[in-house]
């Protein structure tokens, strides 16, 4: 959680030209990551089964994993800030190579994406924008 100017400073390199103004005036902004060692808590947080041993030495099911893990996370965070009343941002317009560099130097978290928290001025809030219908984002087999 990023919420003192020296962080936000340290962000501010990496972020897409378009993202740099609403992510600096942003309160929090929320680096959600992946952690690349996340098997090695799995027999205190998941002692059912010996997951880990599925994941070690296989760096590209791990990554893979992880990823798609931090994603369905990342959704629920954003499902509770707003359920707190929070407005979000969510983004992907940066580097993730230099903000890993500077946020994760030791490698073991990844970015996946940045999340801006407050509380949105409502004029400047624009509506939602369109979306597919089920019929053209779905198959039904």
């Amino acid at each position: 959680f990023l919420t003192t100017p020296s962080a936000k400073t340290l962000l501010k390199p990496v972020l897409a030209p378009g993202n740099v103004d609403k992510t600096m005036a942003a309160p929090v902004t929320v680096i959600i990551a992946w952690d690349t060692e996340f098997h090695e808590h799995l027999p205190r947080l998941f002692p059912q089964a010996d997951m880990r041993s599925y994941f070690v030495g296989n760096k590209p099911l791990t990554e893979e994993n992880a990823f798609r893990n931090s994603s369905l996370q990342a959704a629920y965070f954003i499902l509770a800030a707003r359920a707190l009343g929070l407005d979000c941002g969510p983004m992907s317009g940066f580097d993730a190579a230099k903000l890993n560099a500077a946020f994760f130097p030791d490698g073991k978290w990844k970015v996946n994406l940045l999340c801006n928290l407050g509380y949105g001025d409502p004029s400047k809030l624009h509506p939602r924008n369109p979306r597919l219908n089920f019929e053209e984002a779905s198959v039904i087999l």
